[in-house]
């Protein structure tokens, strides 16, 4: 069964979520997923997230350190590299000129 197109778009913004809440300062997982989610529609798994955070380590996006934790093994911590500046001004950048076309075909129809 297909995602429904809801599911589709946030899936499709994940990237510029994560690199937005990283670009307010270093964070780990958990921390990014729930601030997400505090925006009550921006709700996505840990086995969503890890992978992508891994992707955008890999890619040079994101630098990521081994800190501690209140409980267990240390946590990674993840913070936007100079690159992943970049992506997100870019990614930001796409996203405005995608709502500004939406808000200009609503103005449109609604005179």
């Amino acid at each position: 069964m297909n995602a429904s197109w809801p599911d589709q778009m946030r899936r499709g913004l994940a990237e510029l979520c994560v690199l937005t809440v990283l670009n307010q300062g270093e964070s780990y997982g958990y921390k990014i997923l729930t601030r997400l989610e505090q925006t009550g529609v921006l709700t996505y798994s840990e086995s969503t997230l890890y992978p992508m955070l891994s992707k955008m380590t890999a890619a040079g996006l994101l630098m990521v350190r081994d800190g501690p934790s209140e409980r267990g093994k240390p946590r990674k911590y993840y913070k936007l590299t100079n690159q992943g500046q970049g992506r997100l001004m870019d990614l930001t950048q796409h996203w405005n000129a995608i709502h500004g076309a939406i808000e200009s075909l609503n103005h449109d129809i609604n005179g």
